[in-house]
């Protein structure tokens, strides 16, 4: 008797927890599917250009973040449905798979339509084979900016760093250090396109005989010079642009080579004293040797953001004067002259350039971390 009534109370409740399961895998599987509609929708809405530009920014803030987030906790709650020998296996895929797909997405798709891009016509409607690679390396117009662009990596790169090392070492030995450090690297915190106006009031000319409000003639003027027109001045116009990305990046590479030369062991350079070195060769024989991975890293990372130049030149001459670089030139083919088969093969090309750099970088890094 005691049986029977146990049996109906058994078979309700596994009926009971059987309802829940399915009922939690039906919810895990919607509420994934809602979010990833809800993500469709707001690309389609952020890229309608009639739509309220203070939306779109809260649209792309909340659905964004709180989309992938969602998408992310519903995916692992579905995991937690699978056999546990199963379950561990799935769950790093569920967690990298939202960044990945949007990766996919915003990345290797553009990358790929940009490749079949560059071997099209101007309208991207019919093949020509390699006649745009051919006119990146030909055209007189292109060799202006590549040239450019070798001027910028020599000397952005060389004085970054040099300047960088040498700051990092002087301001270290300095009373207030971090006051000095916060100065040096303020130019870091302001935008590209914030630092170029800044310098444009310094380059600024007036002709003769008128007040000079430009910091560089103001000086050249009162020196006994003639006021000089510093962005129309082929060749310096080029290092006079070159100028405000050092300006802008020693900031950032003194703070990084600062923090190696710190790590650099007391023990190591009390022993080059003690053989008789001076401060000079501690400098060149014991630091810059030991910090050499940070070097390479600083280096290496500036010459990635030097080959993708772009804000400088366009806000401060828009190209013109023979200042033009790789991507103000890609940016020109694409939205000035509609070339889309031009515009894509310069992408090619600097994308080309950028990746042997990056794979060092990495390289550097596992080497560092061995």
């Amino acid at each position: 008797m005691a049986s029977t009534v146990k049996q109906p109370e058994q078979s309700g409740g596994m009926l009971e927890t059987l309802t829940s399961g399915v009922l939690g895998i039906i919810i895990a599987i919607v509420i994934p599917l809602l979010a990833i509609a809800l993500l469709i929708w707001s690309i389609t809405f952020m890229t309608d250009r009639d739509a309220n530009k203070a939306l779109v920014a809260l649209v792309a803030l909340i659905v964004g973040v709180g989309g992938v987030w969602v998408i992310y906790l519903a995916f692992d709650n579905l995991v937690s449905f699978l056999p546990e020998n199963l379950r561990e296996r799935v769950r790093p895929f569920v967690f990298v798979g939202p960044a990945l797909a949007i990766l996919g997405l915003y990345l290797v798709y553009p990358v790929i339509k940009t490749t079949l891009l560059s071997f099209q016509n101007a309208s991207g409607e019919g093949f020509v084979g390699l006649t745009n690679y051919q006119y990146v390396f030909t055209d007189p117009s292109m060799l202006i900016a590549l040239r450019n662009n070798i001027l910028w990596l020599v000397f952005v790169t060389s004085f970054v760093v040099g300047l960088g090392l040498i700051v990092a070492v002087l301001v270290d030995r300095l009373p207030g250090e971090a006051a000095w450090k916060a100065i040096i690297f303020l130019p870091m915190a302001i935008s590209a396109v914030g630092a170029s106006v800044i310098w444009k009031f310094v380059y600024a000319f007036r002709p003769a005989g008128q007040t000079q409000i430009g910091l560089l003639n103001s000086v050249w003027v009162a020196l006994g010079g003639e006021p000089q027109g510093w962005l129309i001045l082929q060749p310096w116009n080029n290092f006079m642009l070159i100028i405000i990305m050092i300006w802008i990046l020693v900031g950032f590479a003194m703070v990084v080579i600062s923090a190696a030369v710190k790590g650099v062991p007391n023990e190591l350079l009390e022993a080059a004293r003690i053989d008789g070195a001076n401060e000079v060769q501690i400098f060149l024989r014991v630091i810059v040797p030991y910090i050499r991975g940070t070097l390479i890293t600083i280096t290496t990372t500036v010459i990635i953001m030097v080959l993708k130049v772009f804000d400088i030149v366009f806000v401060m001459t828009s190209g013109q004067f023979n200042t033009e670089v790789i991507a103000n030139r890609m940016y020109k083919e694409m939205f000035t002259f509609r070339n889309f088969g031009h515009a894509s093969a310069i992408a090619i090309v600097l994308l080309l350039a950028v990746i042997p750099v990056m794979v060092y970088n990495v390289r550097g890094l596992r080497e560092a971390r061995r």
